[in-house]
């Protein structure tokens, strides 16, 4: 198993890994796999893909898509030219490949590598992002793939979706188990936790998170999945009702007696011009 991989598995199912199949320049596009067959999240380049499958002699399954973006769909048309598979994705954004919509609630069954994942309606970043949860396998341990809504110690640009739409997301990304692994589609933590610490600059956890993800990208490796344990710990997305958060907003905003909702778009607009 290569040193980046995951290991996943579910009840009277086989041994899964998840790999983040590096593309561009900071993105993850997600493959899981049992050794035989193979999944891919968020394929915004097909050629990364295609030379994994490849080095792992692995045949594509099926295409599971967050939101419209061009680095998260850009090589999906290249990956059906090679597999015929279904496209899962979110019902309420204009993509042409995606054969099997979701709107959120519904429940994806693929049946190699076998896995059953609950999608979740995540508007913000998009109006229809949506993201994929696969409940505790035989380890115990759930998994999130959540394209751009949520990253560790960040979450995703509002392009089209209000404040109040994020934080809803959020907040029912944040109600999964504290012991799922989030598998984010950037590696962004390094410049989010930059600004999480202009935020939140007494959070040791957060320090101690500064100072192991600073040594994992030093040495190569993705500071990603992250936990939602841990993100509920130092994200200040997550915290909208922690006092030093409080206080950073209303500093940004000028004005005292915010609502949660105030305070999360002080601080996402706070992130959207810092440097």
């Amino acid at each position: 198993m290569d040193a980046h991989a995951v290991a996943v598995s579910e009840p009277s199912a086989e041994t899964m890994t998840v790999f983040p199949v590096p593309a561009f320049q900071d993105n993850y596009l997600w493959v899981v796999d049992n050794g035989k067959d193979a999944v891919v999240v968020d394929p915004g380049d097909a050629m990364p893909v295609l030379a994994y499958l490849r080095s792992r002699g692995l045949t594509l399954r099926a295409i599971l898509i967050t939101h419209k973006h061009a680095d998260h769909i850009g090589g999906v048309a290249t990956l059906l030219e090679h597999f015929d598979v279904p496209v899962h994705g979110p019902a309420h954004e204009a993509i042409a490949c995606v054969d099997h919509p979701h709107s959120g609630g519904e429940t994806v069954r693929i049946e190699a590598p076998a896995m059953t994942l609950t999608v979740i309606d995540v508007p913000g970043h998009t109006a229809g992002h949506i993201a994929y949860f696969l409940s505790a396998d035989a380890t115990g341990t759930p998994h999130l793939f959540c394209g751009d809504t949520l990253f560790s110690c960040g979450c995703g640009r509002l392009f089209e979706g209000t404040p109040a739409q994020m934080l809803a997301s959020l907040d029912a990304l944040a109600a999964l188990p504290p012991a799922t692994l989030v598998h984010c589609a950037h590696e962004y933590t390094l410049s989010n936790i930059r600004f999480a610490l202009t935020v939140d600059p007494d959070n040791a956890a957060l320090a101690a998170w500064h100072d192991e993800a600073t040594a994992r990208r030093a040495a190569g490796r993705p500071t990603l999945p992250t936990t939602l344990a841990q993100e509920r710990l130092t994200n200040p997305f997550l915290r909208s009702d922690a006092p030093a958060i409080v206080a950073f907003a209303e500093r940004h905003a000028e004005r005292t007696q915010l609502s949660r909702e105030a305070v999360f778009a002080a601080v996402r607009g706070a992130k959207d011009t810092f440097r």
